[in-house]
């Protein structure tokens, strides 16, 4: 025998492996029950906090009125807040159908933009054509139709759109998106109340922007187009559309995935054995009797017992012996009422019906929705309203710059305007509608450029592709001449 096995040393070495098992085996169990436990863990503080954190303070400084900006102390908590909904935007399901929605209602295939002659100027069809073709140039390159998506997303996960031009020598406009946490007051601007929160303003009036800083910059405000939502209009910055509903979100989000994982639980279990009156080791004994598989976790060491039970299983069960089936427990329709009175709250923040957030038009009608008279038929006109006034902007600073760099006459400022036109919102009757714009166009109320572009045609391309229908002669059998608008009538009327 060896100075090593009379010593012990390797009895000792094998008592702490055994050990070490053990502790680790104790310890990834422990690690388990944590991670099961954490999403139930409840904080007993919580009864003195609301659902968006300490209490609000009870009086408001002096010289401050009750706005939106009294939620904002500081700048970090805005990034806070904007994080937290963006989070929501890219990640909670309802938050999202939210989102598209109003995309597709407020942009929806895109506005159209015609240049006009303005309004008690004689008409200069040539200068009105080269402002067409400016906007269209800027809204091709652009990509305009999906950057006006963008804003709306963009608007309303953060609650703020900030739009930068940049002017080329010959005059054609470019627009890039500039990020919401870019806009912050540098260092040394900190101590002027003037420059708070990165936009610089007059000292004597907040709605006078001067200046906007991005990344540290001073960018003069004639470059820039800042369109901020949910905010008085002396507040400079804007907040997100689901800030006042984004626990609700959250709640609903979190009371979805637990109807589900209980109910994946119970329909897991096929059944519940209830030995009535028996040991331990009887159990056991029971249950290796009646086992067809048994599987060895290699993490954990423990064993599993299965057995299969056929179609038509009849079971057999031994005096004290219960069977019982969890699944017939199962009540999901109490948990979902409670998800639709999230939901509900969550789409009056919104004034939209419950089905355009939910995606469940099981007790909704469209059709009684969206007329005319209804409250988001009309809430979503107030949104478009400020979507067009803001895109006027835009594309006039597009024909100014190009009017700067004598690309356009400077007339165009003065004699032409901009008509622009959003998609249609309420429940339409084609035939009805063509019907009422044929009346309006015989009692000269309304012009065929109008009526083409309601239609989302280009009058100019229509009328070009009459001519060359009408160079076919083919296809003017018997001399008939072809009337434009009335065969515009009969198109739409038909289609």
């Amino acid at each position: 025998m060896n100075d090593e096995r009379h010593d012990g040393k390797p009895a000792a070495v094998a008592s702490e492996v055994t050990e070490q098992i053990v502790h680790d085996r104790l310890q990834r169990r422990l690690t388990e029950a944590w991670a099961a436990l954490w999403d139930s863990f409840v904080d007993p503080r919580e009864a003195f906090w609301d659902d968006d954190g300490s209490w609000l303070p009870l009086a408001m400084p002096v010289g401050r009125g009750p706005g939106a900006q009294a939620l904002l102390v500081t700048e970090p908590q805005l990034r806070e807040i904007r994080n937290e909904c963006r989070l929501l935007a890219a990640t909670n399901e309802f938050a999202i159908n939210g989102h598209e929605n109003r995309i597709s209602y407020l942009v929806g295939q895109g506005h159209t933009y015609r240049a006009a002659v303005r309004k008690g100027h004689a008409a200069d069809d040539r200068l009105v054509a080269q402002a067409q073709a400016v906007l269209d140039a800027f809204i091709l390159d652009a990509k305009w139709h999906r950057r006006q998506q963008e804003i709306i997303r963009r608007l309303d996960r953060d609650g703020e759109v900030f739009l930068r031009f940049f002017v080329d020598s010959d005059g054609s406009t470019t627009v890039r998106f500039v990020e919401p946490d870019q806009v912050a007051t540098p260092p040394d601007c900190a101590a002027d109340p003037a420059a708070s929160f990165g936009i610089l303003t007059d000292a004597a009036d907040v709605e006078t922007v001067l200046a906007y800083y991005v990344d540290g910059r001073r960018i003069a405000a004639a470059d820039m187009q800042h369109r901020k939502a949910n905010v008085d209009v002396n507040v400079k910055r804007g907040l997100p559309l689901f800030f006042p509903v984004r626990k609700n979100l959250r709640r609903a989000d979190k009371l979805l995935r637990n109807m589900s994982v209980v109910a994946e639980i119970q329909s897991a279990i096929a059944l519940i054995r209830k030995h009535q009156g028996s040991t331990k080791s009887s159990v056991q004994q029971f249950a290796a009797a009646q086992t067809d598989l048994t599987v060895t976790q290699m993490a954990t060491g423990r064993a599993t017992s299965f057995r299969r039970f056929g179609p038509g299983t009849i079971l057999d069960a031994p005096s004290g012996i219960d069977y019982d089936f969890p699944t017939s427990g199962i009540d999901a329709a109490t948990y979902v009422t409670i998800l639709q009175a999230e939901l509900r709250a969550i789409a009056s923040r919104l004034v939209m019906p419950e089905f355009m957030l939910t995606s469940d038009a099981s007790n909704a009608n469209y059709a009684s929705t969206m007329v005319a008279e209804g409250p988001a038929m009309r809430y979503f006109a107030r949104l478009q309203a400020d979507l067009v006034t803001d895109d006027t902007e835009v594309m006039w600073r597009v024909l100014a710059a190009a009017a700067a760099a004598g690309r356009l006459p400077a007339a165009v400022l003065s004699e032409v305007d901009i008509q622009v036109s959003p998609p249609s919102l309420a429940v339409r009757d084609q035939k009805q509608e063509v019907e009422m714009y044929q009346i309006e166009y015989q009692n000269g109320i309304l012009s065929p450029q109008t009526w083409s572009q309601r239609r989302g045609l280009d009058y100019g391309q229509e009328q070009t592709n009459f001519a060359q229908h009408a160079a076919r002669p083919q296809e003017s059998p018997g001399g008939i001449v072809i009337d434009p608008v009335s065969a515009m009538v009969e198109r739409a009327t038909m289609g």
